[in-house]
């Protein structure tokens, strides 16, 4: 069936790519505000964009109910004003306290607190990571695009990666332990997220063995 976007409602156009587009990686953003407070809320639309230089992008997009028409929700107004923040990826374990960031509290309300979150100090930004999250991603902002007055998509260069230590298969060839991260990515509804422990392996094919296998 063929849905043209033209003729669909914002909401079902979202909808329909929140529903195919899956899973999709978790963007968990801690940011700072002006007054040096710390926020922190979830963003699926989210992914590693560009290797070198490395960068990865965010789509921050609705306001926060209950505030004025065109005001950027916490995370792309920080973002904006002090182009730093920090990507936390979120394992299974801390699946229930990123929900509860997701909360749409008042701006003054320190999420963190509220899920009960350890912070820890960043080494090349000012934003703090989230201490229990195997993978954090320190960035600062590369470029910010305006696509409408209340959503932003962000590109962020990584300036410095922090890896939970037992992950590390090797640390000089940066071999990483991927499926011990135990990350979780974003699927379809308010609801539905999947797991990464079940996989399987697919080796790319050289085009040597391609043509073997051809001729």
């Amino acid at each position: 069936m063929l849905f043209d976007m033209a003729d669909l409602s914002p909401d079902n156009r979202y909808k329909l790519l929140t529903a195919t587009v899956v899973p999709r990686p978790i963007a968990w953003i801690t940011s700072l505000d002006a007054e040096g407070r710390v926020n922190a809320a979830p963003f699926s639309f989210f992914n590693a964009l560009v290797g070198e230089p490395p960068i990865v992008g965010i789509g921050i997009g609705g306001r926060h109910p209950g505030r004025a028409p065109g005001r950027w929700k916490d995370s792309a107004a920080n973002i904006r004003a002090r182009g730093q923040f920090v990507v936390n990826l979120v394992p299974y374990a801390l699946r229930e306290q990123m929900n509860v960031t997701a909360i749409e509290f008042e701006e003054a309300v320190d999420e963190t607190a509220e899920a009960g979150l350890e912070l820890l100090p960043s080494s090349k930004v000012a934003p703090p990571r989230i201490a229990h999250s195997p993978v954090a991603l320190e960035c600062e902002r590369f470029v910010t695009l305006e696509v409408a007055t209340d959503r932003t998509i962000v590109l962020g260069r990584v300036v410095a990666v922090h890896v939970r230590d037992d992950a590390v298969l090797d640390a000089q060839r940066c071999h990483i332990d991927t499926p011990a991260l135990d990350l979780i990515g974003r699927m379809h509804g308010r609801g539905w997220y999947a797991r990464t422990t079940d996989r399987f392996e697919m080796p790319r094919i050289a085009v040597t063995d391609w043509v073997r296998k051809r001729g």
